[in-house]
């Protein structure tokens, strides 16, 4: 059975650390989602906070039958995700490039010298720089499966499409993220 089915049941049951336990096991996930899709941190953490909000509000929703809760949760992430997209859509194409780029807050790890996570940001931006310019149906499906590591029949589920094109997205998605970053060298 499904931890996460349990933990569903215990949250409608009114079990704060159920919730809890849910948030501990999903946030980092869907937070990484977040920053894929949109490139910023401080945006990244909102939306996360707002899918959240929304999982939590929808809870009783969840159907254990037509799937599982990561599936569940990553279809709810993704439509919020879109309409986000959809109503910024607007503010970012006329908002200068300097505020797009992530900012470079970062405190050094222990056990990292300077220079490897120099290169190791360097590379986590060039790879977002690139992932922005796919088409957002190319980006989601590269996302879903090379980040978040779901399989080609849980994105056809959250993506509401079969999974021929799921594979084919991705496929097309590989092809042009090489490209982009080719062309960045």
């Amino acid at each position: 059975m499904d931890p996460d089915r349990e933990l569903v049941r215990r949250c409608l049951a009114g079990q704060d650390s159920a919730w809890e336990a849910l948030l501990n096991s999903h946030t980092r996930k869907i937070y990484n989602l977040c920053y894929r899709f949109t490139g910023r941190y401080e945006d990244a953490e909102d939306l996360t906070q707002e899918i959240f909000i929304k999982v939590f509000q929808s809870l009783s929703t969840y159907d254990p039958v037509a799937g599982s809760f990561q599936t569940w949760l990553n279809r709810v992430a993704r439509n919020h995700l879109v309409d986000h997209y959809r109503q910024t859509r607007h503010d970012r194409l006329n908002s200068p490039l300097e505020d797009q780029l992530p900012k470079l807050e970062q405190t050094p790890g222990a056990g990292e010298d300077a220079a490897a996570r120099v290169e190791h940001r360097e590379r986590r931006e060039k790879l977002q720089n690139s992932l922005n310019r796919l088409s957002p149906d190319l980006r989601e499906a590269v996302i879903l499966r090379d980040l978040q590591d779901l399989d080609y029949a849980e994105i056809a589920q959250v993506l509401g499409v079969p999974e021929g094109t799921v594979k084919s997205r991705i496929n097309r998605g590989r092809l042009e993220l090489a490209r982009v970053l080719k062309r960045m060298e």
